[in-house]
């Protein structure tokens, strides 16, 4: 076996190893274990896993017996106290014949399923914290509908990092989906970049449960379902999300994340469901 290693940059991202098996060539994260195949890899759930774990951020003091070690109850200033809940929606159906990302703008139906996830959210009642955009026109226009139903106080902005894009190679491979090895190097940099950022425990300083809307693509939440699961990567393509679908992920106080929906299409008609 062959090595070439590759350090990304991007936020704090991700280094990929790229490793030649005679005739044929494999790519995976760096927070997996290349040389064991995913389906044959369980690991035990990392409590650090987004580097917030209280002791992680308390200077440990030598003991009695010489070893360093943090007090619980030194950790108190550095603890979460609350959760925060992110809301993944996939924006609506678009225009796929469009070259240009412009041109690539929400059909009629993609209108009105990004107007029924508005109206959903805004039935849900929560006290939505932000609403985040990826900058691609369909997730802009539904992140632009969604908003219309949502009170006009919450911050919006839009985020270059969760541009859709090839996170890390699917297994098992799809035949009819081959991108080029290159673009798993540079977009799974980016998305896992993304995930860094927006996916964490709350701050020690913070008192309220948070609620942060992410309007995004498939493949980016499908990665960070994966991710925040602490599920093998590679994995991220062995389901299916619908256009205007909400997907709720929670991080608790003690670094535990709970999936509370994938996909949730329940508040569209059957003859609006789509995913292609």
């Amino acid at each position: 076996m062959r090595g070439i290693i590759s350090g990304l940059g991007a936020a704090g991202g991700a280094l990929l190893l790229y490793s030649a098996f005679k005739d044929k060539k494999r790519v995976a994260a760096s927070w997996t274990v290349p040389h064991v195949a995913p389906e044959e890899y369980h690991p035990k759930w990392d409590s650090n896993w987004d580097r917030r774990d209280p002791k992680s951020l308390v200077k440990p003091i030598k003991g009695k017996d010489g070893k360093y070690d943090v007090p619980e109850e030194n950790t108190g200033s550095a603890k979460a106290t609350v959760v925060r809940h992110i809301l993944l929606i996939r924006h609506g159906q678009y225009n796929m014949s469009g070259k240009m990302d412009k041109e690539r703008t929400l059909t009629e139906i993609g209108q009105q399923q990004a107007d029924l996830t508005g109206r959903r959210l805004a039935e849900l009642a929560l006290p939505y914290s932000s609403l985040i955009r990826s900058t691609m026109t369909r997730a802009i226009e539904t992140a632009n509908i969604i908003s219309k139903h949502l009170h006009k106080d919450i911050p919006s902005e839009t985020c270059p990092l969760l541009h859709e894009g090839a996170p890390v190679p699917p297994e098992p491979p799809v035949g009819h989906w081959r991108p080029e090895q290159h673009q798993f190097f540079e977009d799974g940099a980016r998305i896992e970049a993304a995930f860094r950022k927006h996916f964490h425990r709350a701050d020690p300083g913070q008192e309220h449960d948070s609620y942060d809307v992410l309007v995004c693509h498939a493949n980016v939440i499908r990665y960070f379902v994966c991710r925040a699961l602490q599920f093998p990567p590679e994995a991220w393509l062995r389901f299916s999300l619908q256009h205007g679908s909400i997907t709720w992920l929670s991080v608790q106080p003690s670094g535990r994340v709970t999936l509370r929906a994938l996909g949730d299409t329940g508040h569209m008609p059957p003859n609006l469901l789509t995913s292609s």
